[in-house]
């Protein structure tokens, strides 16, 4: 019996093909919602949920729809990628809004690869006196990633290929397909 072959999609000249159904990663996000949900139940105050756009906002959006308690939520714009690859420096183009001294603070990121934005992103949060700093990733490349900051919160373990959709882009298409593309060499 034959294999049906997986959906592709062209972004420019890029040819991509299914990697994670929406339905896994649903599964996966429901798993670490759990256990931030057991971690912040009991917070003095309601932690800030810190979205790093643009590629967090799925991700963001469907992991606060599964705490069950009351959070802040804001946005911070950083930039680190050029088409398909990372330039290795991070360039803050949205800040932080209000005072978030003495406030536990979940950033919840797309993906986290060499570390590079989240080493920034952790300074940035100690720089304004947080009472706690975690981080959330939909995906997590372990293989890549060179900083000493612990990644507590990742939905997906992956390797160093390049992905898109549910927020993740080529050169800012693909973030509206709801699964998950990986790069094809063809």
């Amino acid at each position: 019996m034959e294999t049906p072959a997986k959906k592709r999609v062209t972004l420019y000249d890029k040819t991509f093909e299914v990697m994670i159904l929406y339905e896994e990663l649903d599964r996966h996000i429901q798993k670490v919602a759990e256990r931030i949900n057991r971690d912040y139940a009991d917070c003095d105050t309601p932690p800030i949920m810190l979205g790093v756009l643009n590629g967090s906002f799925m991700f963001m959006a469907d992991l606060l729809k599964k705490l069950d308690f009351g959070c802040e939520v804001q946005f911070i714009k950083m930039s680190s990628y050029d088409g398909a690859s990372s330039t290795g420096k991070v360039c803050e183009l949205i800040g932080l809004n209000g005072s978030i001294k003495g406030r536990h603070v979940v950033v919840v990121e797309d993906i986290v690869d060499t570390g590079g934005s989240i080493e920034h992103m952790m300074k940035l949060l100690a720089a304004e006196g947080v009472a706690s700093a975690a981080v959330a990733t939909m995906f997590f490349k372990p293989d890549s990633y060179s900083r000493d900051y612990e990644i507590k919160y990742p939905v997906m373990n992956i390797g160093n290929e390049f992905i898109v959709g549910y927020g993740l882009d080529y050169d800012q298409l693909g973030r509206n397909l709801k699964d998950i593309y990986v790069i094809v060499d063809e």
